[in-house]
């Protein structure tokens, strides 16, 4: 039997102080269209595959919802009931989902990453940030002295657009590897992303440290260089050297989780934690993707500093579970670590870090019955008897691009909609085997054929001859409820998008409620010792 809450229970739940996962099961599109401030996107479609990651803890109290309406096929009732039957007890559905929180005067928010991209408005505002536009930027490059300039990116962000001249620096590396990437003290530093967040984050984290050097923010990085009319860069990989760190800032990384609390825990006790059923405990490698690669502590997830900062909706799901952070340096983890304090997290530090010998059990992922396979020569030479049908589970953007010809597309809640009723043998094509076994598992009609899914990839199709084609237009934008153009537009030459986005962006602050904007621990400034309620009014430039 379903449990449902209303939206002033739920409400109550989040501000209680206890653990609680706040999935919201819609696609990615529609979740960032409008979601609670606190929502963690977890798509109907990788339900089963990414809520061990996220909500390890199968006891955890887990509240899902979606639109309340039609066009989200009742995920919500859908998602509850299948995390039942993969073992969660404590399952609730926000009854009347975002619309009866609307109606019962909550706030509902657009875009995704919410609670870091608030968070940097609101530090830059409670430590004045310096910042500089995109034009004084411009002719500080043209300058006898130009500044450095580190992009607080992932390298796969950066190699799509960058600043002329910019080093790819992700922040969680920048306490790490500055000193390597800047001649001298003097030598102006000038951090910058694709917004906002990560280049106010990025400074800030450098001034807390301590550095000499002259540190700025890009004010609304490449898109506010983009709307200056001034040239990006395109396919750079220059970057930080991988094998070069640096210790000199090790005594100011500790100071800093000193000044802010964070806590410093030995393997026993994490240990300990692990089997805590009344916690949720996940352990990061907050060191770099490659690192992680090459070898981490057992039952640790890869969880780059800088993004886990910018997205960490991505890495844990729990609202007040405990984070504990390891590196290799002694420096990476406790800078990551007093910012995710500030953000209100219960972030710790692992003593000795990689040498610690942590074993932490690793995430369980529920089992499913694998698919029955077709070949890619098989099912062409099956084609041309009409005897069966291809179904495309990948995302909507890829479909457009290249697909089997007449294939048709469909995402896992609406499957049942496009089935045929005839027996035709119906072929899936997935990036994820697991995506499309729990799809079939869960939507495919009781007695119906079973469907195949197509091994290999799309190089092994057209290699065998498989007619492809594109579909620019289809499947419709309305359709493609998988993508947030309200995002990615920006990105694309559209510069209302981008000017859209950036307001979107510095308006989210006042957005919050008072309950939303104390959950975070940043400093006070002097005014708003006076007046908690003042707003930021983002006056602090060169």
């Amino acid at each position: 039997m379903t449990s449902f809450l209303s939206p002033q229970t739920l409400k109550s739940w989040l501000h209680d102080g206890g653990e609680i996962a706040l999935l919201d099961v819609r696609e990615h599109g529609q979740y960032g269209e409008s979601h609670l401030f606190y929502g963690v996107p977890l798509p109907y479609s990788r339900l089963e595959v990414d809520v061990g990651r996220l909500v390890p803890r199968q006891s955890a109290r887990v509240v899902v919802y979606d639109s309340g309406d039609v066009d989200t096929d009742n995920v919500a009732i859908r998602s509850a009931a299948q995390l039942k039957r993969i073992g969660y007890s404590d399952v609730h559905v926000l009854e009347g989902g975002t619309r009866a929180w609307k109606e019962a005067g909550f706030i509902l928010f657009a875009g995704v990453n919410l609670p870091s991209k608030t968070f940097g408005e609101l530090a830059e505002h409670a430590y004045g940030t310096p910042r500089v536009t995109a034009r004084q930027l411009a002719a500080m490059l043209k300058s006898d002295h130009p500044p450095v300039v580190l992009d607080g990116r992932p390298l796969n962000e950066f190699k799509k657009m960058s600043i002329p001249s910019a080093t790819c620096c992700p922040n969680g590396e920048l306490a790490y590897r500055v000193k390597n990437l800047v001649p001298d003290d003097s030598t102006p530093i000038v951090i910058n992303c694709a917004g906002r967040t990560r280049s106010i984050i990025g400074a800030q984290t450098l001034i807390n440290l301590g550095v000499e050097n002259p540190v700025f923010a890009l004010e609304n990085g490449t898109q506010g260089w983009f709307l200056e009319d001034l040239g990006l860069e395109h396919g750079s990989s220059r970057r930080y050297k991988p094998d070069a760190g640096n210790l000199v800032l090790l005594g100011a990384a500790n100071q800093l989780a000193e000044r802010f609390g964070v806590p410093r825990v030995e393997a026993t006790t994490v240990q300990a934690w692990a089997s805590d059923d009344s916690r949720t405990t996940f352990l990061c490698d907050v060191r770099s993707p490659e690192e992680f690669a090459a070898g981490s502590l057992s039952g640790a997830q890869s969880a780059p500093g800088g993004q886990l900062l910018q997205a960490g909706d991505q890495y844990f799901g729990v609202r007040g579970a405990r984070l504990v952070l390891f590196d290799d340096d002694g420096v990476r983890a406790p800078t990551a670590a007093s910012w995710l304090r500030q953000m209100g997290h219960d972030a710790s530090v692992l003593i000795d870090g990689m040498s610690s010998g942590l074993a932490f059990p690793a995430a369980q992922q529920p089992a499913v019955s694998a698919l029955g396979s077709i070949k890619p020569h098989e099912l062409l030479a099956l084609l041309p008897t009409g005897k069966v049908s291809v179904m495309d589970l990948r995302s909507s953007v890829e479909f457009r691009k290249r697909h089997i010809t007449g294939a048709s597309w469909s995402i896992r809640p609406r499957i049942a909609e496009l089935l045929k009723p005839e027996s035709a043998q119906v072929v899936l094509v997935a990036d994820d085997p697991l995506l499309a076994a729990w799809a079939a598992s869960s939507e495919w009609p009781s007695g119906a054929l079973a469907p195949l899914l197509l091994s290999g990839s799309i190089a092994d199709w057209e290699e065998v001859g498989l007619p492809m084609e594109s579909t620019p237009s289809e499947p419709a934008d309305i359709e493609c409820i998988d993508y947030l153009f309200f995002v990615h537009d920006r990105h694309d030459g559209n510069k209302e998008a981008a000017r859209r986005y950036l307001a979107w962006e510095t308006g989210l602050v006042a957005q919050l409620d008072g309950p939303e904007r104390q959950a975070f621990r940043l400093p006070m400034t002097p005014a708003e010792s006076r007046n908690e309620d003042e707003l930021p009014d983002r006056s602090h430039s060169l």
